[in-house]
């Protein structure tokens, strides 16, 4: 039903404002750097939650204490991750190519299409790919950010030894709630986004920065010689260890992808003015505050080895958390509970993303129609997706309960980053290349960089596949395939309709032989405007009708976000009673036929909706053997089709107005 110019691909629309999810390019300045603070940086501001934590305990991994270089050489390798991959790749040059004014990997494959002039399937399983990356990031981040918060709790002295087993139920419960009300949309508390992770950094700034002033040794790790120090020194430790120094960085696609939201200036304000300061401050803090406490650490270290090594575990479960063990004894309640709150911001923020990615997926053909209910009548862009809501939350609490602790769930974490960060490394260099008429050796020389330190975090990384890194890739794989069926499936049953008579034939034939024609208006619903819809033919076959105003109705896709207001409606006097009409919205939007056809009573359309009735097709489909697909391709895709939202729902028809006419069709 929906037709598509675009290469069908999605990639990681992240976190769109909770609290406005509409597009927010205006407005007043501060009031968006405030916003872009509670949005795009809430998963990248979760991060010295664990980061740091995970890069200490592999240096340890293999029973040697660690040492005082160690310790500034990973706070060293955590900055200039932060410095490359964030500000260098992100702020300063993925942030100058927006489409229309919107960011994300989806965006930037639009830009790298339009580059290329067509079509080619390469970039196709890019987009595919990091779609599917996406869906494993929205899994685990609230999984691992709301555990590494709540498991703050073992580090207040009074619940020292008593709240362990209460854990991970306090996580599950934390993260049933946030899904549980996501149907109320997040208006009303979205509002206190900004001003709480702001906080959340100030804090993190402060505390980072009263261990530095009693250690400014660790000052050292601004430069980049313990870093390549700790490279050389360590070989191929070093390798193990980047896996998790890479976790300082997740989150940084955001900065693209809300784009569209906040403005790219906004967005690069709030990093360089408060993000960037307070993240460098609070790890070199940690740093500080493990030379000063390193016979603490190691030992801790040991007794946990020593625990894991008596149960028979292959995996050390070191819950010594730096950034809890440097506050105070008595503002470590209020800061868990803060890190808590500030978690919960950074998931709102990954499953408005899902919404909004699975919204640009299902509108450039890549997976069926679902259930899209708007949360807000002033915000466009603010929905709620029932079913993707509660396979995430299944697959979260599943992640949870498998893994049990943030510890265990580091392992699966990065693998789908890395993958989405390296695809829009790929297309970066299109757009340079191409969009921006650059010469090709250039462009090469300014990804290259990008390309191999990636290349180098996804190897890392992979090294935890059987830890639990398969779980991602596992995600991965299935979405891929499932997107592949849709695609493929679709593209056959359009090709069937080609094969049905055309329209000008159809009417050609009844000019001859005329129905009987009633009063009122159909609109007939169709991907092919050149071919009689199928409801058509029906119509005329079993009710021997038609009547006195025709419309030939074609819903259109751009490879744009949104459709600019001057191409929303196209119609064409087809016969004088018969008229073709063409709706256009941008993968961004949501269709409502009604609204857009109402509006186009300017442009002279006559149309009323009380006495209009909308004709759709339903296809049955069956398995072939001659369909193209193998036989399981075919039952998935059958699956799919039969499990897709009705159409009536889809596109905001009124379900007293629309009847739907079926047929039997083979893939």
């Amino acid at each position: 039903m929906v037709q598509s110019g675009a290469a069908k691909g999605a990639g990681a629309e992240a976190a769109p404002d909770p609290a406005s999810h509409g597009r927010q390019t205006h407005g007043p300045f501060w009031a968006l750097v405030l916003g872009s603070i509670g949005v795009v940086y809430g998963d990248i501001g979760t991060s010295p939650l664990y980061a740091f934590k995970e890069s200490l305990a592999h240096v340890m991994q293999d029973g040697t204490p660690a040492q005082v270089g160690e310790v500034v050489g990973l706070v060293s390798l955590i900055f200039w991750a932060l410095m490359i991959v964030v500000t260098l790749k992100y702020v300063v040059i993925v942030m100058q190519m927006d489409n229309k004014g919107e960011g994300g990997t989806l965006s930037l494959m639009a830009l790298a299409q339009r580059a290329l002039g067509r079509r080619t399937p390469w970039l196709f399983v890019i987009g595919v790919a990091g779609a599917a990356m996406f869906y494993g990031d929205a899994i685990i981040t609230p999984a691992i950010s709301v555990l590494s918060a709540v498991e703050g709790l073992k580090a207040v002295p009074a619940l020292e030894g008593r709240i362990d087993p209460f854990i991970l139920p306090i996580g599950i419960g934390i993260i049933v709630g946030l899904f549980a009300v996501q149907s109320r949309g997040t208006g009303a508390v979205g509002r206190f986004f900004g001003p709480i992770t702001t906080i959340w950094f100030l804090a993190m700034g402060a505390l980072g920065l009263a261990h530095l002033m009693a250690n400014p040794s660790i000052l050292q790790a601004l430069s980049p010689v313990p870093a390549l120090t700790f490279a050389i020194d360590h070989h191929f430790l070093t390798f193990v260890v980047l896996g998790s120094v890479f976790l300082a960085v997740t989150g940084a696609e955001a900065l693209y992808a809300d784009m569209g939201h906040f403005g790219r200036r906004p967005i690069r304000v709030a990093w360089i003015g408060l993000v960037l300061p307070a993240l460098t401050l609070n790890y070199l803090g940690q740093g500080a505050f493990a030379i000063e406490n390193l016979d603490i650490i190691n030992a801790e270290y040991v007794a946990a080895h020593a625990r894991a090594a008596a149960a028979g575990a292959s995996h050390v479960a070191f819950d010594y958390s730096p950034f809890f063990e440097m506050a105070p004894d008595m503002l470590r309640l209020p800061l868990v509970v803060l890190a808590t709150t500030a978690t919960v911001i950074a998931s709102q923020a990954v499953i408005s993303g899902a919404f909004s990615l699975t919204q640009q997926a299902i509108q450039l053909g890549l997976l069926p129609r679902m259930e899209i209910r708007r949360t807000s009548e002033t915000r466009a862009g603010q929905i709620y997706m029932p079913q993707v809501n509660w396979l995430l939350l299944a697959g979260v609490i599943i992640l949870m309960l498998a893994f049990g602790s943030s510890t265990r769930l580091a392992a699966a974490y990065g693998i789908s980053i890395t993958g989405e960060m390296l695809m829009s490394t790929c297309m970066v260099f299109v757009v340079i290349s191409r969009l921006w008429k650059r010469p090709a050796l250039l462009a090469a020389l300014i990804v290259a960089p990008f390309i191999v330190i990636e290349l180098i975090f996804l190897s890392s990384n992979l090294q935890r596949v059987w830890q639990g890194g398969f779980v991602p890739l596992a995600l991965a794989a299935g979405l891929m395939t499932v997107m592949w069926t849709w695609t493929r499936g679709t593209r056959i049953l359009s090709d069937s309709t080609r094969r049905d008579e055309p329209l000008a034939k159809l009417f050609e034939t009844l000019s001859l032989h005329p129905p009987h024609r009633v009063r009122g208006a159909a609109i007939f619903l169709t991907a092919d405007p050149d071919i009689a819809p199928a409801a058509l033919m029906h119509n005329l076959k079993h009710n021997q009708v038609l009547h006195e105003q025709i419309i030939i109705l074609t819903v259109k896709t751009l490879e744009t976000p949104r459709a600019p207001e001057s191409e929303r409606v196209r119609i064409e006097d087809f016969l004088p009673d018969v008229k073709r009409v063409t709706l256009t919205f941008g993968f961004m939007e949501t269709p409502n036929v009604v609204k857009a056809l109402t509006a186009a009573r300017a442009q002279g359309l006559k149309f009323d909706i009380m006495k209009t009735s909308f004709f759709l097709s339903r296809r049955t489909v069956v398995p072939s053997e001659r369909s193209g697909m193998p036989l399981w391709q075919d039952h998935l895709f059958i699956f799919l089709a039969r499990n897709a939202t009705n159409a009536t729902d889809f596109f905001h028809i009124p379900s007293g107005r629309a009847v739907e006419l079926g047929n039997q069709v083979m893939v």
